[in-house]
């Protein structure tokens, strides 16, 4: 088999060739946590479902990730409704092979209501193509990028199992961002990575180590937002399954697997196409004409003047200004576990504050433009959000935001941090401006989030929809509540003996 991916079908007939001489077929749609679930068909039941789809267990939308039922039962699936079938249908522009498991095809599910026929309201990926669509009517198209950390052990399931999750050996030793030295030690490891992903139409830009003991960083190549999100979502997956079946090493995408040490990080970046021009609308054409924003200091209504806006086009500032309003109340989508917390702290390049700035990595939102980058270049990144999201919906949450910002044509209310920092205004200024940016902490935890995301007037509940944010909400109070209930290790050490 060709290490060039193959040609993706646009119709049956064609899936009906590319699979001539196969007789299984792998399938798997998303759920809320962003884990695969699927099986494989025989060849004769995969053709048949092509058309009309299948019915799948809407279970999946019912339990958490280690198949535990929610603690409140939830609308889409429960004891009461019999756990009943939703449809999932096969979207063929998503075939490929994967090269690890003897080239079986494999295929992504969009899962949809068997009343209305339309995308199931929980479905990660059918929220993310209603989204799209909206933009679509705009004549928009949104693209993104992804950037992910990960920690890589030499364990496998198995021996973790035996050691109850403690003390894993890490890949390699110390602290080596950007080595060329490290990646010599595992290199069949770190070679495969590129080769395989390749193979599995996953493209991979860029891979290097960060900072810490056996971690990496994977770059993926600019793409439209879907077929981004299928790819961080697929290499996740095959970041895992390359590392055991062939090389008995364990990653591991927990925002925070070590107090100790940075996080892992899953930065989002964002731009607009136009669908017409193919132009990158983000950027302003003529930089020359001074940007202006509605924020006024000190009460005054004279609006401050930000050099930061200066490459940036309305439609870009509006986009911004949405996501600035918005970013409290999504931040489930971006740090959906008790755990992603851990690494939104001080003094770890982590953002704890709604906050912005031109090439500023400390800010919530980093916006790149010129003179750093190209002007077809220009674009924001999210840099909240963790290893641990399920890529579609981080995704949706900030494009559902930008959109907000867009349709509203909200203004930039909040001051660049570079601004914050400038010596040319008043320590008094100053004061203030910090104090206003303190007061925009993010939240602290997964409670916390969720509690604002659930509110009645929440941008969350504006933009997603009721009843989305209150399933998603549910299934996040339960993972507080296990949390909540659970007697850690630190707490028996702590107070065994001493109280």
């Amino acid at each position: 088999m060709s290490n060039i991916p193959e040609k993706i079908p646009q119709n049956i007939e064609e899936v009906k060739k590319l699979l001539e001489n196969d007789h299984r077929i792998k399938v798997a749609g998303v759920d809320v946590d962003g884990i695969l679930r699927g099986k494989i068909l025989v060849k004769s039941k995969f053709i048949s479902t092509l058309e009309d789809g299948f019915g799948f267990c809407s279970v999946i939308f019912g339990w958490d990730m280690h198949d535990k039922t929610y603690t409140e039962e939830l609308e889409i699936s429960n004891c009461d409704n019999g756990y009943a079938d939703i449809i999932a249908k096969v979207d063929i522009s998503t075939y490929r092979r994967i090269p690890w498991e003897d080239n079986i095809p494999f295929f992504l599910l969009t899962f949809y209501d068997p009343t209305t026929k339309e995308p199931l309201y929980v479905c990660p990926r059918g929220l993310l193509k209603n989204i799209l669509n909206k933009y679509e009517e705009l004549g928009l198209k949104p693209m993104c990028g992804a950037e992910f950390e990960f920690f890589s052990f030499k364990e496998t399931p198995e021996t973790m199992a035996v050691k109850q999750y403690n003390s894993p050996v890490p890949l390699t030793q110390g602290m080596f961002g950007y080595s060329l030295l490290r990646p010599t030690s595992n290199q069949n490891f770190f070679y495969d990575i590129f080769d395989e992903l390749k193979s599995f139409n996953v493209n991979l830009e860029a891979l290097h180590t960060e900072t810490g003991p056996g971690v990496y960083e994977a770059a993926l190549a600019y793409s439209p937002a879907m077929d981004m999100a299928d790819s961080a979502t697929l290499f996740k997956l095959a970041i895992k399954q390359i590392g055991i079946l062939r090389h008995g090493i364990m990653s591991c995408f927990m925002a925070k697997p070590h107090a100790d040490l940075p996080g892992c990080s899953g930065h989002l970046h964002f731009s607009l196409k136009s669908i017409e021009t193919g132009e990158n609308i983000f950027a302003n054409k003529d930089s020359s004409v001074e940007c202006k924003n509605s924020f006024a200091e000190n009460g005054s209504s004279n609006p401050k003047e930000w050099k930061d806006t200066k490459f940036m086009s309305d439609t870009m500032k509006h986009f911004l200004a949405g996501i600035l309003v918005g970013l409290p109340s999504i931040m489930p989508f971006l740090a959906p576990t008790v755990n992603s917390y851990k690494r939104l702290v001080e003094n770890y390049w982590a953002p704890i504050n709604v906050s912005w700035g031109l090439e500023n990595r400390t800010a919530a939102i980093r916006v790149i433009s010129p003179p750093t980058s190209s002007a077809s270049a220009t674009r924001i990144e999210m840099r909240v959000s963790g290893a641990d999201i399920n890529p579609y919906l981080a995704i949706s949450a900030t494009l559902a935001c930008g959109l907000y910002g867009i349709e509203n044509k909200l203004p930039i209310l909040m001051p660049p941090l570079s601004h914050v920092n400038k010596e040319i205004i008043t320590p008094e200024e100053k004061m203030n401006l910090l104090a206003q940016h303190q007061e925009k902490r993010l939240a602290k935890n997964l409670q916390e989030a969720t509690h604002a995301m659930m509110a009645k007037d929440s941008i969350a509940r504006k933009v997603l929809g009721d009843r989305f944010v209150d399933h998603f909400g549910k299934t996040r109070l339960h993972e507080w509540k296990l949390w909540e209930t659970t007697v850690t290790n630190w707490e028996i050490k702590r107070y065994f003996e001493t109280v």
